[in-house]
């Protein structure tokens, strides 16, 4: 099932079962990545990276340190959708990757980005 990507009044279809979140923490500029899959129960995150620590984003004491990233895998339950806060303050929004295929969301202040499976 593809990803749609509700943003600034248009849909974004991504053709993607998996697909990667990434943004820079806007306070600490540190690289952050979550990879989440589409399935029947809704988005479920697989894991995520972050490229260091601090204000607000220690990684979990099971996190391990691979390749310079903290990797871990959230316990989280799947849910309908992501809702992204597109502030404009954070200097470049987000990425969404899968399939060989990026888009860069909530770049300029505007209404909330959703991210939910096509369909839904």
């Amino acid at each position: 099932m593809p990803l749609c990507i509700l943003a600034a009044g248009k849909t974004t279809v991504l053709a993607a079962a998996t697909f990667t979140l990434s943004w820079t923490h806007s306070v600490e500029k540190t690289r952050w990545e979550e990879t989440w899959r589409i399935a029947p129960a809704g988005l479920e995150i697989v894991e995520a990276r972050v490229k260091g620590s601090g204000a607000g984003m220690e990684p979990p004491q099971d996190a391990v340190l691979m390749d310079g990233w903290w990797v871990y895998r959230p316990k989280a339950p799947p849910r309908p959708s992501l809702v992204l806060a597109a502030s404009g303050a954070t200097g470049a929004g987000w990425s969404v990757c899968g399939d060989n295929s990026c888009v860069t969301i909530g770049e300029d202040a505007g209404e909330p980005v959703v991210l939910r499976a096509c369909g839904e």
